[in-house]
């Protein structure tokens, strides 16, 4: 809580007792024949360059200690504090406390941030469009979202998350036409997180959620500063997270999933073929496992004669059931994708590709599996990667394991039970408020009454 001002002395005996055993921890006297002013912060979160020039030079360039201390108060960026707890969060920060004999205290700000130039998108590669991508800096992403969007209606808001990282967080959103209710959620969210450290985007996007168990995602986590500016435009929220790279998108909907930016740019039928396509592949990695385990051993009438003696052939070997082949083959799979992204970049790819021909080729000749086992896993593992958002690839990859399971037990009357759960999941499913499975409405959220009622995301 605030305190009456001290006497310079004390003020710096008592920060200095806050920052004891720091080692970058920093105290100078600044002297001339005129005047005396005293520094206190910490050299490995300040901009020596900044000091340098903005502080140290000034200062014994003035007449007098008025006239900096004006110079001082003047600045951008400069903020004055008689709260010992708020001066030692500004220090932590980068910020020089600059202590006349006044006793008087200003912090200015010369923090030093450490951030990469921006660069190309790794994760959301595209074909046509803008490459860029987030990086680790707030106010470089948040120049990247305003320099798309230029319109006085962008406002932000700035919180922090994190007891001990005191890591800010920006609200970006279109104030004519985001849904105040949603909104106010977002901020009630925000002001609940209980934790120590906040580090990433996604581990934002975990602590958000109303529901910590559910499995499919209910924000978007991207690293596209043109797909942020995009839901901006439709009404929706931004979340930037500073020292990371990627921004949360909110409220989601299912089919925000399956749409890639440059889907905007090719012709109608081309984009809307492409979205066909993700959502065939969808279909393949979730059910084509479940239906050849459940054609294999419940429901063999369901093949003609030709495929029936084709697959009985092609397994005449194998020792094992359907599903053990099956869940042995997607095991490796997994390895080899986990495999791909763990290894370093030079021999990763190489390393994964070589190990998947020669694991497929040795298991065939030795009778593990069957050639047609794979095909399909080869054709599994490439239909999940047509998704464009790895947060929904991550939840088809654990899904399908599921319906395997229901057409192990019940065949083919299994995974089609499993397939309408889901549908209903979904459709009971909430994004803050927002119906999840509203698979082909442009969610413009616009101020109005009939938002109101509308229940969080369980």
């Amino acid at each position: 809580m605030p305190s009456s001002r001290k006497k310079p002395d004390s003020l710096l005996e008592s920060l200095s007792e806050k920052l004891s055993k720091s080692s970058d921890l920093e105290q100078r006297s600044l002297c001339t024949a005129e005047h005396q002013v005293k520094l206190i912060y910490l050299k490995s979160v300040c901009d020596s360059a900044t000091l340098n020039r903005f502080i140290l030079t000034p200062f014994f360039e003035t007449e007098s200690e008025q006239s900096y201390e004006n110079y001082i108060a003047s600045f951008p960026g400069t903020t004055s504090s008689e709260d010992i707890k708020e001066i030692l969060d500004y220090i932590l920060q980068g910020r020089v406390g600059i202590v006349f004999n006044s006793g008087k205290i200003y912090l200015f700000e010369a923090v030093r941030v450490e951030a990469g130039p921006v660069q190309d998108a790794q994760t959301e590669v595209i074909v046509q469009g803008p490459s860029d991508s987030f990086n680790e800096s707030l106010e470089v992403n948040m120049n990247l979202i305003r320099r798309r969007y230029q319109s006085h209606d962008l406002k932000v808001e700035t919180t922090t998350v994190g007891n001990k990282s005191k890591t800010s967080v920006a609200i970006m959103y279109d104030q004519t036409r985001i849904d105040p209710d949603v909104l106010a959620e977002v901020k009630r969210r925000l002001e609940g997180i209980a934790i120590d450290i906040l580090q990433a985007a996604a581990e934002l996007d975990k602590y958000l959620s109303a529901n910590k168990f559910r499995l499919f995602p209910t924000t978007i986590v991207t690293e596209r500063p043109d797909r942020a500016v995009f839901n901006i435009s439709e009404g929706k929220i931004v979340l930037l997270v500073d020292t990371a790279g990627y921004a949360v998108i909110l409220p989601a909907i299912f089919n925000d999933f399956f749409t890639a930016m440059d889907d905007k740019l090719q012709v109608l039928p081309v984009g809307w073929f492409l979205k066909t396509i993700r959502y065939i592949g969808l279909i393949m990695t979730v059910t084509l496992p479940a239906f050849y385990v459940a054609f294999t051993s419940f429901n063999t009438e369901v093949w003609k004669v030709q495929i029936a003696l084709l697959v009985s052939g092609s397994r005449a070997t194998v020792p094992y059931p359907s599903f053990m082949e099956v869940i042995l083959m997607l095991l490796m799979m997994e390895f080899l994708t986990e495999a791909s992204l763990r290894l370093p970049k030079a021999i990763g790819p190489t390393a994964t590709t070589v190990g998947g021909l020669i694991l497929g080729t040795a298991a065939t000749e030795a009778g593990l599996v069957s050639n047609i086992m794979i095909i399909l896993v080869s054709a599994v593992a490439i239909s999940n990667f047509v998704i464009p958002l790895n947060m929904m690839g991550f939840t088809i990859r654990v899904l399908k394991y599921g319906f395997i399971f229901l057409g192990t037990i019940y065949g083919l009357l299994g995974v089609v039970l499993g397939m309408v759960g889901v549908v209903m999941y979904l459709t009971g499913l909430r994004s803050f408020g927002k119906p999840y499975f509203r698979m082909f409405a442009v969610d413009r959220a616009k101020v109005s009454s009939s938002s109101k009622g509308e229940r969080t995301d369980g």
